[in-house]
């Protein structure tokens, strides 16, 4: 498809997208989650894909959300069209994402990357929630997402204050997974990609589940799904070849099956 918004490539079951909106700081307009979702939807059904990563520029992630598109709506508007409710399209992609970030990831460009498995920042990162000073409230997940992250106290330091952290107080705090060298990003987030591409496909999605269920369920519960969700893969080929490989010493040659 003709991307105006994104560059895109594919290296073996990795599949990298660049936000290119250089004259608008990567801003996350509806054409851009067009395209987005135009990527990696079908890739997203591709047994031979196992991992996306998702990057910005040097200098900026994303951001935020496109104000010059929101500006002039009504809530009328806003309600009629579900505005952002298609962003959940993009969180509810079963291939791990892991968002690769340098530079600003503020407002929509934070919830972006929240939306992702794991986030893998520069060491100038910065990362916000600064929609207050528009006379707003994050809507794409930032009073949401951030606080089953980094809790109701430092989410509401964030929301309410609009201030920014460094990648090293979002990584205290759980909002970032690793953090390395600026010129170390996309080279470390790629690193992890082909690790978690290389692993059983149905193993790997059943783990995404059962650590994203773990935010939604009581104790008991959890345990309960994990529980089930770990006999369900005895039934799969590559728990057999796993564990056979193991016993005999010899790496593992996953299929997905």
């Amino acid at each position: 498809m003709k991307m105006n918004h994104l560059k895109a490539e594919r290296d073996g079951r990795v599949v990298t997208v660049r936000l290119h909106r250089p004259h608008a700081l990567n801003a996350l307009s509806s054409e851009l989650l067009a395209e987005l979702l135009g990527v990696l939807g079908p890739l997203d059904q591709d047994p031979e894909v196992g991992c996306f990563v998702v990057t910005g520029s040097e200098k900026v992630f994303a951001a935020g959300a496109d104000i010059r598109e929101m500006a002039g709506r009504s809530a009328v508007d806003m309600m009629s069209e579900d505005y952002f409710a298609a962003w959940e399209d993009f969180a509810d992609l079963r291939t791990p994402k892991i968002a690769a970030v340098s530079g600003y990831a503020l407002g929509g460009g934070c919830e972006l990357a929240m939306m992702c498995d794991l986030v893998v920042a520069g060491e100038s990162a910065l990362f916000g929630q600064p929609e207050i000073k528009l006379g707003v409230i994050p809507g794409i997940g930032g009073t949401q997402r951030l606080t089953r992250l980094v809790g109701r106290a430092k989410a509401l330091d964030l929301v309410l204050t609009g201030r920014t952290m460094d990648a090293r107080e979002a990584e205290r705090c759980g909002l970032v997974s690793r953090v390395v060298p600026d010129d170390r990003v996309l080279a470390e987030a790629l690193e992890a990609a082909a690790a978690i591409a290389s692993y059983g496909r149905t193993a790997v999605r059943a783990a995404r589940e059962c650590v994203d269920r773990a935010l939604e369920t009581g104790l008991r519960d959890g345990l309960r799904f994990e529980r089930r969700v770990f006999h369900a893969l005895f039934a799969t080929e590559d728990q057999k070849e796993g564990m056979t490989a193991f016993l005999e010493k010899r790496p593992p040659r996953f299929h997905g099956r």
